[in-house]
């Protein structure tokens, strides 16, 4: 069975994450984005474990879907009960190892409520579960998966946004130089990375110890109209274990991603917020890594970092035989709000957003399977163009540093313009 799954989203009991996280509204817009599985997050929370008991029903084994009683339906017309979850949740580990400060952010995933359990417990003897949806641990990376390989040996461990600078095991600020420095002698447990959303599966690609690692990507979302803004495409048989296999593989099972243009990601390139200051890593070498303004030291963006472990037979536009296909976009909501110039949390850019849904099915529908003649005959001009310009790339980015998100554009004024006017003309 052919579907899109994001494996990483938040509840609303993470920090700065919106109160309208809640499964009713995930299995509601699992449906019109077109997602099959989202990831549940955030299992180690005791209220939110509570809300999953209460609120989702086996389904597929290892699967999970919402009770009728608590289904949300919109004029849409899409069906929540058709979207699947998956017992997830995300750690962070801050642990010192090697003379240094480690602060990793991992994914965890689990193929029954018993087994949450168990590992629940465990953690709450070295962490305070109720403080954070996404909990601090003070344990080795290698001691959380020892912690989840006792629970069930089905359990498993996925790095998050591997390049992030502060949290990704391989970022800047408190990562790793490779997988086995994080994991030891249990390296070979961790077979997938997440890419996050400031690098790609190319930018991966060029990472020699990643070649026997299977590449996933996930929204990270906080908010309902952010899931599925990165996601993995399957073929696989709709469970746990299928899931897990076809990750594990790496075979036909495991299509490939769906992927932010990177650059708009908030650390693709290096720099410094606060004083406004944007670098290539070119620039940053050329300035000794120090920002010209205030003299401190710049963020070193995942590009950077990149750079630094890729070796030299592996330069940019490097491709594995063993690669996947990914495909960059940009939500549909965003491309909505800029092809109407409008802002994104208008009425008008969502009033355009359900009827599209209503036409289409879903959102992923309209930015991958419609052919350009229906996206014509079912969207207004300029959207339609907005969503065939996004499929080819022909988009400008600036890309974002340090914390700031990179910004996006579709189109030139004089483009928007031309066909507003051919949409007066119909």
């Amino acid at each position: 069975m052919k579907f899109i799954a994001d494996l990483e989203i938040h509840s609303k009991y993470a920090r700065a994450v919106s109160p309208q996280m809640l499964l009713e509204n995930l299995a509601l817009w699992g449906a019109k984005k077109g997602i099959k599985v989202l990831g549940t997050g955030d299992f180690t929370h005791p209220l939110w474990l509570e809300e999953i008991k209460e609120k989702l029903e086996p389904a597929e084994t290892g699967l999970f879907k919402i009770r009728e009683k608590f289904v949300i339906k919109d004029k849409t017309g899409v069906d929540p009960l058709q979207t699947r979850f998956i017992l997830s949740g995300e750690i962070s580990c801050i642990y010192s190892k090697n003379n240094k400060v480690r602060r990793v952010h991992h994914l965890i995933y689990a193929p029954s409520i018993e087994i949450v359990e168990k590992i629940n417990v465990q953690l709450g003897w070295v962490g305070k579960l109720k403080s954070d949806g996404r909990p601090i641990i003070g344990i080795d990376s290698k001691e959380l998966l020892k912690i989840l390989l006792t629970a069930s040996p089905e359990c498993v461990l996925i790095p998050a946004h591997v390049w992030t600078p502060y949290f990704g095991v391989f970022g800047s600020k408190s990562g790793f130089d490779s997988l086995r420095e994080c994991f030891d002698e249990l390296e070979s447990h961790i077979f997938a990375i997440e890419t996050g959303l400031s690098a790609d599966p190319p930018m991966c690609w060029r990472i020699p110890f990643l070649d026997n690692k299977a590449i996933i990507s996930s929204s990270d979302s906080h908010s309902l109209h952010r899931i599925g803004r990165e996601a993995t495409i399957f073929d696989t048989d709709l469970s746990y274990k299928g899931i897990m296999e076809a990750i594990r593989a790496r075979d036909q099972r495991l299509i490939g991603t769906i992927e932010f243009f990177p650059e708009e990601g908030r650390y693709h390139y290096d720099g410094h917020a606060g004083c406004k200051i944007r670098f290539s890593p070119e620039e940053t070498k050329k300035h000794r890594g120090l920002c010209p303004v205030c003299g401190k030291l710049v963020t070193v963006g995942v590009m950077a970092r990149i750079d630094e472990l890729a070796p030299e037979d592996r330069p940019i536009g490097f491709k594995p035989a063993w690669a996947k296909p990914y495909y960059s976009f940009i939500p549909f909501d965003e491309v909505i709000a800029e092809s109407l110039n409008l802002g994104v949390n208008t009425k008008g850019v969502w009033r355009e957003y359900e009827e599209a849904i209503k036409n289409f099915g879903s959102e992923f529908n309209i930015l991958i399977n419609a052919s350009e003649a229906e996206l014509k005959s079912k969207l207004p001009p300029v959207i339609a163009e907005g969503v065939i310009k996004m499929r080819q790339g022909r988009v400008y980015i600036e890309p974002g540093y340090d914390g700031e998100y990179g910004k996006i554009k579709i189109f030139e004024e004089n483009e928007r313009e031309n066909l507003a006017a051919q949409k007066s003309l119909f």
